[in-house]
């Protein structure tokens, strides 16, 4: 196909798109063209001019299509409509790159590492990650970036200016696009859909970082130790057990935390404030079967999101998709392998500020500061009993209701406590796994062996408050009190004889046996 051209310079400027000749280089940055009048565009960037002015308002732009653009906005005119969605635009160049978003067509590619976007201007500064090149350049603190938005972005930082404010609760923010995210959380939107699972989200962002749990992607590696992660903002903590820099600082005390979360659970202590961020995770536990829309076909088990629905239905299908590289340990929840690949690391990162302790498990970290503030949430309703830990309640429960769950299958024996079948067990099995590092003596049971290394050390901390006695063992004191009280608890069914000790109402009993034998 020819094209004819009305004068000779027309037809110049054209054969440079095909030849890609760029003579026209720009002397600050180097940046070239094929023509001359976009070469005198692009140097505004530079010079900050703008020679084209807005009549109606002054507004001002360097590109007489940018004016021509920005004069619709007065008429409120927009012509382009998408014939897809209805949605309309002041430009056709800007419903062409809409379109776009329907056909999924990425036409700008890189050379470099392949990557395809659907606007030249995204790839331009996509290519500035390679190139390293940064034309901005801020006046105030010489802070340098590759794009005009985040040079706007970061000029706020100075002025302290939050100008885009949310209607709905007033939270305010130096962008624009921060304030379209943040309005999602009270529309509910999430225009950003997983095509594997149907998980969606607000932000394009966290979409990219979920897709990365379908291919097991890890981009972000630990120059230290290897660790690698999916997210930057993982590393970026990571790092900080290495460097053990911790840049979130209480105003109050001076006391510092390497996580915002940790800065945020501290600033309770001073305001006695209930965060906002435990109060919305407090509230689901009242919420009501409606309010969590999400439901297990197989148990009826309901939650208020499609990601615990998910984890749940591994209960059922026994899937345990996150394995040990160490040992071979599987289980069905990311957080279960974390807080299991600590058992071979070490790491404890939730630490005490009272005592220093640390653990490997923030709930052992709530648990034990109750050691320290003498906190007992969960009581008893029918004796008044309190205790630190809801599962203590559980057990005591079972002294008023007598119900003994754990039971071994070689006697039938059964127990309220878990741990005491596993006691019991030992019975059967002989198994001593406890032992004295001074005699070598081993028993079944660690408090056992606790009072045992008692008989070396000689520590009796049980003492009487009337006589001043002491014994290494606390029962020793209760049958010791008796002698005080007068209780004699363990009685005689036969004679009604009753004794302050089991041992001798055991020894009492011969006697009525033998009398029963027909023996004197």
């Amino acid at each position: 196909m020819r094209v004819f051209f009305c004068n000779k310079s027309n037809l110049v400027k054209n054969m440079k798109t095909h030849t890609e000749e760029k003579p026209y280089i720009c002397e600050v940055c180097g940046y070239s063209v094929s023509r001359k009048a976009d070469l005198v565009k692009h140097e505004r960037i530079h010079t900050g001019e703008k020679p084209h002015t807005c009549e109606v308002c002054g507004y001002s732009c360097s590109r007489k299509s940018n004016l021509v653009r920005h004069k619709v906005t007065h008429t409120g005119g927009k012509p382009h409509t998408c014939e897809v969605c209805g949605y309309s635009f002041y430009a056709t160049s800007d419903l062409v790159k809409h379109i776009r978003t329907h056909t999924g067509e990425k036409p700008h590619s890189c050379e470099v590492c392949g990557y395809s976007c659907s606007e030249k201007s995204s790839l331009v500064k996509h290519m500035r990650i390679h190139t390293g090149e940064k034309l901005y350049t801020c006046e105030v603190c010489g802070y340098s970036c590759s794009r005009k938005s985040n040079l706007v972005r970061h000029k706020v930082t100075h002025t302290g200016e939050k100008p885009h404010t949310c209607e709905v609760c007033g939270y305010s923010f130096y962008a624009r696009s921060d304030l379209v995210k943040h309005i999602r959380t009270h529309t509910g939107e999430k225009p950003h859909s997983c095509e594997v699972c149907e998980y969606s989200c607000s932000r394009k962002s966290n979409l990219v970082r979920h897709k990365r749990t379908h291919t097991g992607e890890k981009p972000h590696s630990c120059e230290v130790c290897g660790y690698s992660c999916s997210a930057t903002s993982a590393l970026v903590k990571h790092m900080r057990t290495h460097t053990g820099e911790k840049p979130h600082i209480c105003e109050v005390c001076g006391y510092s935390f390497s996580s915002k979360y940790g800065l945020v659970r501290h600033k309770v202590t001073h305001t006695g404030a209930k965060v906002t961020y435990f109060l919305l995770i407090h509230v689901r536990m009242h919420t009501t079967k409606s309010e969590k829309p999400h439901s297990c076909e197989v148990c009826g088990y309901t939650c208020s999101n499609k990601y615990q629905i998910k984890i749940h239905m591994r209960t059922h299908t026994g899937e345990k998709p996150h394995t040990c590289e160490v040992c071979g340990f599987s289980c069905s929840k990311k957080s279960t392998l974390v807080i299991h690949i600590r058992g071979h690391t070490g790491d404890k990162p939730y630490s005490c500020e009272v005592c220093a302790y640390s653990f490997t498990v923030k709930s052992k970290l709530v648990k034990h500061m109750r050691t320290h503030t003498g906190e007992k949430p969960y009581s008893c309703e029918v004796c008044g009993y309190s205790c630190s830990e809801k599962s203590h309640l559980v057990t005591h429960l079972r002294i008023h209701t007598g119900e003994k769950p754990h039971a071994c299958k070689v006697c039938g024996y059964s127990c309220s406590q878990k741990s005491s079948l596993v006691k019991h067990m030992r019975t059967h099995t002989g198994e001593k796994p406890h032992s004295c590092e001074v005699c070598g003596y081993s028993c079944s049971d660690k408090s056992t062996l606790v009072i045992h290394i008692r008989t070396h050390t000689g520590e009796k901390p049980h003492s009487c408050e009337i006589c001043g006695h002491s014994f290494s063992e606390k029962s020793n004191l209760v049958k010791h009190m008796r002698t005080h009280t007068g209780e004699k608890p363990h009685s005689c069914k036969v004679c009604g004889y009753s004794f302050s000790e089991k041992s001798n109402l055991v020894r009492h009993m011969s006697t009525h046996a033998k009398e029963m034998s027909g023996i004197v």
